[in-house]
């Protein structure tokens, strides 16, 4: 599913709002999310999961198509872990040896 889908969907869902304004909505959560995970917060969203950044730091790495070693800089990346009732609605109600 892509954002317009979504979109789309809560929309449908939601006959009373406009499909602009479902679209504003949108946008806004997932700039606040954006906006937090660059402020170094954690987004954790109940039942559903957690939003976080997490550190890669320099390193050397290769060319793969020449072998020739190249530089990596240090990044930051997103990263995403399920909420306990999220795996157990994708998994029929069972929680597969998850930690949460």
């Amino acid at each position: 599913m892509i954002k317009s889908e979504l979109v789309q969907r809560i929309a449908e869902q939601n006959p009373h709002l406009y499909q602009r304004d479902v679209e504003n909505i949108v946008n806004a959560i997932l700039d606040e999310i954006v906006d937090a995970l660059k402020g170094g917060d954690r987004v954790e969203l109940r039942g559903f999961g957690a939003f976080s950044v997490k550190n890669r730091p320099a390193r050397v790495g290769r060319n793969p198509r020449t072998g020739q070693k190249v530089d990596v800089t240090e990044k930051y990346v997103p990263f995403f872990k399920t909420g306990k009732e999220m795996r157990e609605r994708l998994n029929g109600g069972k929680d597969l040896g998850a930690d949460d």
